[in-house]
């Protein structure tokens, strides 16, 4: 129940709890599937509507289809519905690799979204994974539910549909079988290496579909060629994947809407001024993808130092490469479109805390403090507030203080957590 009030809270942060005409379905409980998400979606408005935090999934517990399917029946109708599909069909991503579930049983859950787009005529935007290996225990099962999905996107269920492949490691077969599956796609099917991103980069498909165009610059251009060790493609076929995903198209030259930049590795330094450059012509997002799940202490610190921050139009440091590409061209494509310029720095300020405060510098401290086996216990979530609270206040336009912070699936990884705005700053 805690996750839910922090979700309560964050709305009031963002200004409104309006009943919103988009309802999002997250692919589980997770803060970067289900609460960055829904800030996404809300940056022109309004709030949309998410399941409560107890009907989605944890590492442990599935999702219930049949509280789902009645949550969503309560919903308004008159806009679009993002969902993971994988979230109805098994329960979540966790258990999408490990359900003993059949392709007729998993489908059969599905069928409450066919019967939500004929009875209510508003477009679905969907997607569903290839599970990764080697946790993956029948994968022949999950491609016979990902061709029947391509199957109603053809017929039309789907004004969207993207199959998206999770933690591809070496020797993973998911890049293979996405290449198969590309060969015989209707246009409104996507296939790309992605998972926990997708949600919000099919909500700024959904909420913002003009046309934007996008730059891609690299601090390391060379190294951009390698191939990523989670996605099996190189990191430039990446961000073109995510920016067609999000609804840019991608540019080599000449003006564009927004300069993705991306830090890669190289002197952080360096790359600061650079996105400082950039700050003065041209509206820029960053995703730092120089390591895993990480932002680069130093590329951050010398931005906050410039005060460049609140003009980025998003960050993103906390996942993948590909985690990280997605959160930042979904949050960059609704920013373009205007909004509220409250919920705009509230959003920078929390994407701040998560992938850099939170991923670089008290997940380490905590892990010194205390084993992983202890994370879930009271004694955790003490520690977690009392070393977190020396981070704050957090300046990017307004001050932020940190209101509450806890671990909502009792390990490190993942954080959960309220920021409060104490002023403007002038």
């Amino acid at each position: 129940m805690r996750s839910a009030v922090a979700l309560t809270s964050i709305c009031v942060l963002f200004a409104s709890c309006a009943a919103s005409a988009q309802s999002l379905i997250p692919l589980d409980s997770r803060p970067a599937t289900r609460v960055l998400p829904a800030l996404i979606a809300g940056l022109g408005g309004g709030s949309p509507q998410v399941p409560p935090t107890e009907l989605l999934g944890t590492a442990t517990r599935a999702a219930d289809p049949l509280a789902l399917g009645a949550w969503l029946e309560t919903q308004p109708v008159s806009g679009p519905l993002v969902v993971a599909l994988d979230a109805l069909a098994y329960g979540g991503l966790v258990q999408s690799r490990t359900s003993p579930l059949t392709a007729a049983q998993a489908l059969t859950r599905l069928e409450l979204i066919r019967a939500w787009h004929a009875r209510t005529g508003q477009p679905v935007y969907a997607f569903i994974t290839l599970p990764r290996e080697p946790d993956a225990t029948d994968r022949a099962r999950n491609l016979e539910v990902v061709r029947a999905m391509i199957a109603w996107a053809r017929e039309g269920v789907f004004s969207e549909l993207h199959v998206t492949w999770d933690d591809a490691l070496p020797g993973s077969p998911s890049p293979a079988e996405g290449a198969a599956l590309a060969k015989d796609i209707p246009a409104n099917v996507r296939v790309y290496p992605g998972a926990d991103e997708v949600l919000s980069m099919l909500a700024a498909r959904a909420l913002s579909p003009q046309a934007r165009t996008v730059r891609v610059e690299y601090s390391d251009p060379k190294a951009a060629q390698a191939v990523m060790r989670y996605e099996g493609i190189p990191l430039t076929q990446s961000a073109v994947n995510h920016a067609h995903g999000s609804g840019f198209t991608v540019v080599d030259t000449g003006g564009a809407d927004l300069t993705l930049y991306v830090y890669n590795g190289g002197d952080p330094r360096r790359a600061a001024v650079r996105i400082s450059t950039l700050l003065r012509s041209q509206r820029v997002a960053v995703a730092d993808v120089a390591q895993v799940n990480t932002g680069n202490p130093r590329l951050w610190a010398d931005l906050s130092t410039l005060r460049q921050t609140a003009n980025l139009q998003a960050l993103a440091a906390w996942g993948t490469p590909g985690n990280n590409l997605g959160s930042a061209l979904a949050h960059a494509k609704l920013a373009l479109d205007g909004g509220s310029a409250v919920r705009q720095d509230a959003l920078l300020a929390r994407e701040y805390a998560n992938d850099v405060i939170y991923s670089a510098q008290v997940r380490a401290l905590l892990r010194k403090s205390l084993p992983e086996s202890a994370l879930a216990g009271q004694d955790a979530q003490t520690q977690l507030f009392t070393l977190a609270r020396e981070f704050f206040p957090l300046r990017v336009g307004n001050a932020y203080t940190l209101k509450d912070a806890f671990l909502p699936w009792g390990r490190s990884f993942e954080w959960e957590f309220d920021l409060t705005p104490e002023s403007s700053v002038p």
